[in-house]
This record gives C-alpha cells, structure tokens and sequence, in this order.
C-alpha cells in the first residue's frame, strides 16, 4: 500500500544510527535539534514535518535525525555544533559534515528550498 506518512520520519535521539544509514545509503542527514520547552520547535513538528509534500521530499533525500539537545549526546552535541538557540536544523553530509544550518520556524516550502540548497552543495 501507499506510504500514507504523517510527515517526515524521524530517528529519535541517535545520532550514530544517522551517521550508519547514511553512510550506507549514501544520503545526507536532516537533524532537528530541539529543545522540549521551545514553542518554534514544537510548530515545527505540527506544522512543517506534516506536510506532504516536505515529508515526501525529506524522507526520499534525507536520513532524518532528531535530537533532545538537553539529554543523552544532546549537550555534547550542542558545544560540538555550537548550538545557541532552537529549533536549529542542520544538514550534514554522510560524513557527519555540516553543509547547512538555519535557525528558527520555517514553513513547508522553505524547508524544502533548504533542503535543495543543501543538495546542490
């Protein structure tokens, strides 16, 4: 049947298993880096990992990650990525290396548009 998705599928808090599959599948990976108490980033889930059209595109070009900064790896990975506020998403090659960030909200479409940019990079 259809993958009826309800958005964008997230691997929960493991950067490592993210680092594995995309080495594997040769993909870059797409990583929320959130905060529990941060409004912006909770719409984010609501809003703009719902949407069809940026969940077809993240699930078939991206590994997605998304990572509790405040707990596990989180903090280590905060200071390593120098984190300063949330939501921040970040795209990173299948070698762990950071290709493109933005901070804040953003909609479905400007989602999408940074996750070409990333691509062409």
């Amino acid at each position: 049947p259809a993958n009826t998705s309800s958005g964008i599928v997230f691997i929960e808090d493991s950067w490592d298993d993210a680092l594995k599959q995309a080495a594997r599948q040769n993909k870059y990976i797409f990583v929320d880096a959130y905060a529990t108490w941060c409004g912006p980033c909770k719409m984010l889930k609501a809003r703009t990992f719902t949407d069809d059209k940026a969940a077809a595109f993240y699930n078939t070009n991206f590994v997605n990650v998304a990572i509790d900064m405040e707990k596990g790896r989180g903090p280590e990975l905060a200071q390593k990525w120098q984190l300063r506020a949330y939501p921040t998403l970040i795209i990173f090659d299948s070698k762990g290396k950071p290709v493109l960030g933005t901070v804040g909200f953003i909609n479905a479409s400007e989602l999408i548009r940074f996750g070409r940019e990333a691509l062409k990079k």
